[in-house]
């Protein structure tokens, strides 16, 4: 009960800070509203100051001074134009975090509580002030005799505020989803669940030295990003130490006026690079904002901060690559089928209207100089589509549109005449054609042979499971016994079916 009231006043809090920015509501939105909701908005509007900018701009600002748990349901909120517009999709976008530092003995005690006294003062004697702070963590620079390192310490007491304000958030999902029939399509629950899992696993540095050691593995061979190495020495729960880049954030207007740099080659290499790690290897750089990449020396790009890692498996990397695949080529009918094989639409549904939506997003791009064509506006366009259509969200997808939007942007900025269709077609076909040309067959069929034989692995267990049933069910008198029935002969035909196709299948590998 008093975690349900705490919760409760949480979310009075939260909902106050939107109406002072006249988020609930808006007055923008009120020929849209029924009369109750028209009369409701302008009451809330006496409260609400004088707030001012696009409601997507108010609504950013209004998470910005909830705290990190609320910058993060915006971050995630900016992937649903479907429930909020293209136009604030964009708007929540461009979410910042900064705060100001903690203290150096603060910094020095969470050092001695991870590593001990003796050890902390020890491995970072060379420590310097805070360069950095954002409402998780800030970053310091440590001297060592390898050279300097970035040491990033988890801000003192925010596990708790982030763990309470998740809770709250989450009581505030099973609300809605119990409420509102109509809110269950959105699966508010599960959205929900995403961005707290994601937050949760910011919090602890370790798997963020993972997935930065095998986003550094992963550029080593593709060779599209400089990565900073891991100082598993200095790393533990709450502190996390890399090698020192010597790069300028794009945050700063000098990064793109440094001697030599070729824009056009630099906003292709960040825009195939991502795409290479997505749709190559299923891994990618989950929050490449300006603030994270770095612009190096000699045309080189520097990735930071790897708290968000994106991951996407086999089926949601080919969903990805025909439908970018599909629009390049104006092959709309291809795109409609790509999501209906997925199931992403229901199958009830008309591929052939679906297909004619997809020509109406498509078609108008064709023939437009490259600066007026924005892959994130048509990926928001797309989701635009998901009530008319009855798709449902796809929460494997969610970092993936966040984070393309995210780096078409940053390319832009960098060159706003960027091509991003030029840009990813060898990095789209060059995949198309290794995974579904001959070679690509070949390797298709070797993993449906592995998975039969995965399955036929574990069909002994499952004859014990399916024996403990019959028993089961015979005791209680609603199973044949032995002998008197057909109820084995289903079961022996698909195990003679999967034997058959693990044999055929064989023959390709």
């Amino acid at each position: 009960m008093l975690k349900a009231l705490a919760d409760y006043g949480r979310l009075m809090r939260a909902g106050t800070a939107l109406v002072r920015h006249d988020v609930i509501l808006p007055g923008e939105y009120q020929t849209r509203l029924p009369l109750p909701a028209r009369m409701a908005g302008r009451v809330l509007r006496l409260f609400g100051g004088r707030a001012t900018g696009r409601p997507g701009e108010r609504l950013a600002t209004a998470l910005e001074k909830l705290g990190p748990a609320y910058i993060k349901l915006g971050q995630f909120l900016a992937t649903r134009p479907d429930v909020f517009g293209a136009e604030t999709a964009q708007d929540l976008s461009r979410l910042k975090d900064k705060l100001e530092p903690f203290s150096m003995a603060e910094a020095r005690r969470i050092l001695a509580e991870e590593f001990g006294q003796e050890e902390a003062e020890s491995l970072f004697a060379g420590l310097g002030e805070p360069v950095a702070a954002a409402s998780l963590a800030q970053v310091h620079r440590l001297e060592t005799s390898n050279g300097p390192k970035a040491v990033k310490i988890l801000r003192p007491g925010v596990e708790k505020l982030i763990y309470q304000e998740l809770r709250a958030i989450r009581r505030a999902a099973r609300t809605v989803e119990r409420a509102s029939v109509e809110s269950r399509r959105l699966e508010p629950v599960k959205f929900t669940e995403t961005v707290a899992t994601s937050m949760e696993k910011e919090l602890d540095f370790r798997l963020e030295a993972g997935g930065a050691d095998q986003m550094r593995s992963i550029s080593e061979k593709d060779d599209w990003f400089r990565v900073p190495a891991v100082d598993w020495d200095r790393t533990a729960q709450r502190v996390l130490t890399i090698d020192w880049v010597e790069g300028i954030p794009l945050t700063r207007p000098e990064a793109l006026e440094q001697p030599g740099l070729e824009r056009v080659a630099l906003a292709n290499k960040i825009t195939r690079g991502f795409l290479s790690h997505a749709i190559g290897h299923g891994v990618f750089h989950a929050d490449m904002h300006e603030g994270n990449i770095l612009i190096l020396p000699d045309n080189e790009v520097g990735l930071v901060d790897f708290g968000l890692i994106g991951r996407i498996g086999f089926n949601e990397r080919r969903f990805l690559a025909e439908i970018l695949w599909g629009f390049i080529r104006r092959d709309y009918q291809r795109v409609a089928e790509v999501h209906f094989e997925a199931g992403y639409v229901p199958a009830n549904q008309s591929v052939g209207e679906f297909a004619q939506a997809l020509r109406s997003i498509g078609e108008p791009i064709h023939g437009k100089p490259a600066e007026d064509v924005y892959m994130g506006r048509i990926l928001l366009q797309l989701m635009d589509y998901t009530r008319t259509f009855g798709m449902r969200l796809r929460p494997e997808l969610v970092l993936l549109q966040k984070t393309m939007v995210q780096v078409e942007g940053v390319a832009r900025s960098i060159d706003p005449k960027h091509d991003i269709w030029k840009a990813a077609e060898p990095i789209v076909k060059g995949w198309i054609a290794q995974n579904f040309g001959p070679a690509g067959a070949t390797k298709l069929a070797a993993r449906q042979v592995r998975e039969v034989t995965d399955r036929l692995k574990r069909l002994p267990h499952v004859m014990d499971a399916f024996e403990d049933f019959l028993e089961t069910e015979r005791a209680r008198g609603k199973a044949p016994v032995r002998g008197q029935g057909p109820s084995f002969w289903p079961l022996a035909g698909l195990i003679g079916l999967a034997v058959i196709a693990g044999f055929a299948l064989a023959q390709f590998a």
